[in-house]
């Protein structure tokens, strides 16, 4: 025998040595895993958004199978998606509170002043990294639709005065908005909160008001006819307890001077579209 023979027996033994062993452990150490999971992830969008929670849809399917949530967590899903999943599993479809994103400014171009026209790559981050983007209000959106681009589900579209309109029908609750924004200004919260303040800029008094005529001047009216403890202004802005959101009425925005501060019914700027746009989207700012 040659050695390059040997040495070809030697390395084709030992190779399937290693071979068997290795099948051995996928034998033993082979973790069982329930086939549902496979199934259930194939009834779901697949949109992998995480407003379920969950870092994708195979997460969610895991937990739906193992019982620990209901398949109406998926705000994705149509509901016939979920009945179906429910049905595959054989519990019940439980229910989902409707969540939706909502932005914390209402000055848009016909209420705000700006400083100074940006003229740079358009988007609202590149603006903001240059002198916050030449707004006169530095808390207030730019305008430029980092969230509508960002969102997946074509769920917002931009006014004429330049504000991102929510579709709440579309709104699936992803948060990509969220990430989106430069300016943090758009948050997800239940689309039962319907008492919101939508301002953020932290200069308290009447002067705010030369930069934005919907600004918040923290004068405080909001939380005399609130619930107490429902709002407050310790930080320049009123600001609202949402654990104490169930005490909200419409009283609370009757008297704010500028409009900062308003009772949401559906869509939030809806009127800021054009006619045919604003008709399409199922209620309005009051």
């Amino acid at each position: 025998m040659g050695p390059v023979v040997g040495s070809i027996l030697i390395l084709g033994g030992v190779g399937l040595v290693f071979a068997a062993l290795i099948a051995l452990a996928n034998r033993k150490l082979k973790v069982w895993e329930d086939p549902r999971i496979d199934a259930v992830a194939g009834m779901l969008p697949n949109a992998n958004c995480g407003a379920c929670g969950f870092p994708g849809c195979r997460a969610f399917a895991e937990s739906c199978v193992g019982g620990a949530t209901a398949p109406a967590k998926c705000t994705v899903s149509t509901p016939a998606q979920v009945s179906d999943i429910a049905a595959y599993l054989g519990v019940d479809a439980g229910e989902a509170e409707k969540r939706v994103a909502r932005l914390l400014c209402a000055g848009g171009s016909d209420l705000a002043v700006r400083q100074a026209d940006y003229q740079g790559y358009p988007t609202c981050a590149a603006a903001a990294a240059v002198a916050g983007g030449g707004k006169g209000c530095a808390w207030g959106c730019l305008g430029l639709a980092d969230c509508a681009v960002a969102c997946d589900f074509g769920a917002i579209e931009m006014s004429e005065t330049g504000l991102p309109v929510v579709d709440p029908e579309k709104c699936t609750a992803c948060g990509d908005c969220v990430r989106a924004c430069p300016k943090d200004l758009f948050v997800v919260m239940p689309a039962a909160h319907r008492l919101l303040v939508q301002c953020r800029n932290l200069v308290a008094g009447d002067d705010v008001l030369e930069t934005c005529r919907v600004a918040c001047t923290a004068c405080g009216k909001c939380v005399q006819d609130a619930a107490p403890g429902l709002i407050s202004v310790a930080r320049g802005v009123a600001e609202i307890d949402y654990d104490m959101i169930a005490l909200a009425e419409r009283k609370a925005t009757s008297r704010c001077p500028s409009g900062a501060i308003v009772w949401l019914e559906g869509a939030q700027f809806a009127g800021r579209l054009t006619s045919a746009r604003a008709a399409s989207l199922t209620g309005s700012t009051a």
